[in-house]
């Protein structure tokens, strides 16, 4: 029986840098670390590459684990999918003040699409990470209709 998500895991240029901005930006903490080198014919085996070497740290925020890798191997590509590509297209953060978020965030180099807004149940803005991948901001104003596909309340 699945019982929920654990993690979810990102690969970056920079290892070091992409956890100090998560710790900074958004207030992650760091949960582990470790690597392995060419020749670990098991991890080689379990994510389908050939004498790949990565190390990685695991950070938190809450119940929210994210298992960064640096891959030392293997020419990784540097990809920047729009939110109209198929794939995971963005992390959302959820935050009790949007707005001040996103001045915050501004303030420390993060960039966005626009200022946050919404409709009566939710208001959000998007950004990009240190590595380009999308960051939204998600503040829940009113949690009855925040997620509400299947049917309308009356604020939506």
């Amino acid at each position: 029986m699945i019982r929920g998500v654990h993690h979810l895991a990102i690969s970056t240029p920079d290892l070091d840098r992409f956890v100090d901005h998560y710790e900074r930006w958004f207030g992650f903490e760091r949960a582990g670390e470790g690597g392995w080198e060419i020749g670990n014919t098991r991890i080689d085996t379990m994510v389908g590459l050939k004498d790949s070497a990565a190390r990685y740290a695991m950070i938190r925020l809450g119940n929210l684990h994210i298992e960064v890798f640096e891959y030392a191997s293997n020419a990784p590509q540097d990809v920047r999918p729009r939110m109209c590509d198929r794939g995971i297209t963005h992390l959302c953060l959820y935050c009790d003040d949007v707005f001040a978020e996103y001045e915050r965030l501004k303030g420390l180099g993060m960039a966005f699409n626009c200022p946050p807004g919404g409709s009566g149940a939710t208001r959000a803005t998007y950004g990009r990470d240190c590595d380009g991948n999308v960051v939204e901001l998600l503040q829940i104003v009113d949690s009855d209709c925040a997620f509400a596909f299947e049917k309308q309340c009356a604020a939506c």
